[in-house]
């Protein structure tokens, strides 16, 4: 049993399925039969061949099946001729000989067309994928400058807080001991303080000044 891929399709993938999908159509047989052909060659459903054919690969082959359905014409309409001369005559006219062969070269033309033609399409695709990497890298690498000054930016930044974070830290530091000092002071002042009549008494003038009272 064939095991089903679920990998991504291929360009040989493509060209396998264009080219059964083509030859069935020439020959008059059923889409759903180039299908399962296909999709015994390369590994996958005919559910998933189908589904690639008529979302992607079809509409690369415009040209090619509008030729394939003229040779079916002509291929049914030689058998048509062929049929009715065996049973009249028992034998092809020369003509008809003709024809049948110019068919089998013009099928072998249309299916070199088609591969050629998929392979200057895949040649476009494949300079279009390459200009948009190229695009794409140097939006990149503009981006990645960007990251870089935006780093630099940010460990210019956090050298300036930790250095105002240790500024404040002996500022506050400082303050403390200032608090302690004024604190020490103030009990020293009020264990030495002088008796009410000994002590210099001071009022506030109009103007906000102090003086002494005697």
């Amino acid at each position: 049993m064939t095991a089903v891929r679920q990998d991504a399709w291929s360009p040989d993938d493509d060209l396998i399925l264009a080219e059964v999908t083509l030859r069935h159509i020439r020959e008059g047989s059923t889409q759903l039969a180039a299908f399962e052909e296909v999709g015994q060659r390369i590994g996958r459903t005919s559910a998933a061949c189908g589904f690639r054919w008529n979302s992607c690969v079809r509409k690369k082959y415009d040209d090619a099946i509008g030729m394939a359905k003229q040779q079916r014409q002509k291929r049914n309409y030689l058998k048509k001729q062929g049929i009715t001369t065996i049973s009249g005559t028992d034998r092809l006219t020369l003509e008809e000989s003709e024809s049948a062969k110019g068919e089998l070269l013009s099928s072998e033309s249309i299916s070199l067309e088609a591969i050629i033609r998929y392979l200057r399409q895949w040649k476009g695709t494949v300079q279009e994928m390459s200009r948009q990497i190229r695009q794409l890298e140097k939006e990149l690498k503009e981006k990645d400058d960007k990251l870089n000054a935006y780093l630099s930016e940010n460990e210019r930044l956090s050298k300036e807080v930790n250095e105002v974070q240790t500024d404040y830290q002996v500022v506050n530091d400082d303050y403390k001991a200032l608090i302690r000092i004024m604190d020490r002071a103030r009990r020293l002042a009020f264990l030495t303080e002088e008796p009410d009549e000994d002590r210099t008494r001071f009022k506030m003038d109009a103007n906000g000044n102090l003086e002494r009272i005697e």
